[in-house]
């Protein structure tokens, strides 16, 4: 049986083997690959195994929000791993049912709580897919702007993080937390002087957004860039120049392509096994369609691969905008007509599908229109979450590693809990 997606109503549905998209979305890219179960459990307490039950988390470092991993261990050996996730569960798909779909934005906002910008514009490509909402030109740039400045953001957090998941690896691990927590304050500064906000921003909605650049921005923007793009060389130099990061991370938690495909994994962990692959090039929306995005790639899938792509990416994102800024074009930021007659028109009986290239990979939402309130709520609707996909590699890579790296391979995932249980 074969998928169908109809992005706008009134056009005809696409077969899946149609579809353009990520390489497992296309019929045969990649064929089931036979692995044992890591699922099957063992007997805690199997006299012949002899074997160690250890809870790791919900409360732990390397994971950003609760998240539990049962690991069952000979001596210091990893021979099985369990995640349990459902901690941070508050039923956001089945929520936004109920509100409007103007109300939805603040909402999951708060999903992937370090790049929240993404969640933003995820869910409104998703209803202007639905609705045939038009965004100008405009907006889009802002949208690609702000888009990578969160992308820079999201990375510097999970760099400094990774340094404290390594400890004594990196002067004890503060040196890089305190560097690019002290670079990551500067994007912070930009988002706070164009949405009056430090996190949670609301400042996307469907057709467009909410605020405009305000006057001396573009300015701030470019020195925020300058003094990054002076630093980014040192983080890769930091880490991978560093005898005991390149002990504790090459070779370790290596995830191929072949399981990242079978496992739906996007973004960084799947540039870093060798698939060349990203949304902003490949399936192009906002303003990528009109700057050309390079995309960093390594081929080890291990620690240190990820490690390397992410940074590389910090310099291609602040490329990007660097790029953009200057051509941000004149005209509306929003193009939607009142937002009430669109939703009446078109929203019934309608789905879509939408996704962006967030900074862990493809975050998407699925959306049926015709809810309450005569079709201005979702009747059903669906995220994709990135974080979910690469934590489910877990069960896969922690076994015939020790339990000192457990904590380095979850760190490189970098699973955001709240996308994960939603």
């Amino acid at each position: 049986m074969e998928l169908s997606v109809d992005p706008k109503p009134g056009k005809p549905a696409k077969k899946a083997s149609e579809q353009t998209g990520p390489p497992w979305f296309v019929q045969g890219a990649a064929a089931p690959i036979e692995r044992a179960n890591p699922y099957l459990e063992i007997e805690d307490y199997d006299p012949e195994a002899d074997l160690m039950v250890l809870n790791l988390g919900p409360q732990h470092p390397s994971t950003h929000g609760v998240f539990r991993v049962k690991l069952y261990l000979d001596g210091e050996l990893i021979v099985k791993a369990v995640p349990y996730a459902g901690y941070l569960h508050r039923g956001v798909e089945k929520l936004c049912e109920k509100l409007a779909f103007t109300q939805i934005t603040p909402i999951v906002d708060k999903n992937d709580y370090v790049s929240p910008m993404m969640n933003e514009q995820a869910i409104n490509m998703a209803f202007e897919a639905l609705l045939g909402a038009e965004v100008p030109r405009r907006a889009r740039y802002i949208r690609t702007i702000v888009a990578e400045l969160q992308r820079i953001a999201s990375h510097l957090l999970w760099l400094g993080t990774f340094g404290l998941d390594l400890g004594g690896a990196l002067g004890g691990g503060s040196t890089v937390f305190l560097h690019c927590f002290r670079e990551r304050e500067l994007i912070m500064d930009l988002f706070e002087a164009l949405t009056g906000c430090r996190f949670h921003y609301n400042t996307h909605t469907v057709g467009g957004n909410r605020h405009d650049i305000p006057e001396g921005w573009a300015s701030q923007v470019k020195q925020a860039l300058s003094v990054i793009e002076s630093r980014v060389g040192e983080y890769e130099e930091l880490m991978t120049h560093n005898a005991i990061f390149v002990k504790r991370t090459r070779g370790v938690g290596v995830v191929d392509g072949e399981l990242c495909l079978e496992l739906g994994i996007t973004g960084p962990m799947l540039r870093a096994a060798g698939v060349d692959y990203d949304m902003r090039r490949d399936a192009p929306y906002h303003a990528y369609d009109e700057i050309e995005v390079r995309v960093p790639t390594e081929t080890a899938g291990d620690c240190e691969a990820r490690t390397v792509v992410r940074i590389r990416e910090i310099a291609e994102s602040t490329r990007l905008v660097r790029e953009l800024i200057d051509g941000v074009p004149e005209g509306p930021i929003c193009g939607h007509k009142p937002i009430k007659i669109v939703l009446q028109e078109r929203s019934a009986g309608g789905q879509a599908y939408a996704a962006l290239e967030s900074p862990r990979g493809e975050l998407g939402t699925w959306v049926i229109g015709g809810g309450a309130n005569k079709g201005t709520s979702p009747y059903r609707l669906k995220i994709r979450p990135p974080s979910l996909h690469a934590a489910s590699c877990l069960p896969y890579v922690l076994p015939g590693h020790s339990l000192s790296d457990a904590i380095v391979i979850l760190g490189s995932v970098d699973p955001i809990m709240g996308e994960v249980d939603r």
